[in-house]
């Protein structure tokens, strides 16, 4: 099993910046992507950013290109997603996701079998 464990949320001002890192632990030998997705109330999760870690391949939602950076550090199987130019339509919370796929389906959130608990993000204008 792995877990996964999310920090970094919290209430910035729009046009301001936060860093999420998700820290994966357990069988982390399985994992060939991880990345993020959100959720607003009444609304499906809906996918950010993920990284296909072998290949370094990142995808991200047209929403945030341009604006959010994903990355892994291998070493420390752990993400960030590095978010600037912060708008109020990305308040949500965050979820970390990792999986066994290629990410062939990135946005897709059953492409993933291991979720976090989530972490609040609040962009106020």
């Amino acid at each position: 099993q792995v877990h996964l464990v999310e920090s970094g949320g919290g209430s910035v001002q729009a046009g301001g910046s936060l860093r999420l890192s998700c820290a994966a632990s357990g069988d982390t030998w399985n994992i060939n992507s991880m990345g993020w997705f959100r959720r607003v109330p009444g609304n499906e999760r809906e996918g950010v950013a993920v990284i296909y870690i072998g290949p370094g391949t990142p995808f991200y939602a047209n929403s945030v290109k341009g604006r959010f950076t994903i990355s892994q550090d291998t070493a420390k199987n752990t993400n960030y997603l590095q978010m600037s130019s912060l708008k109020p339509e990305d308040t949500a919370i965050y979820y970390c996701a990792a999986g066994w796929s290629a990410a062939n389906n990135w946005y897709k959130p059953t492409e993933y079998e291991y979720w976090g608990q989530g972490t609040q993000v609040i962009v106020s204008s």
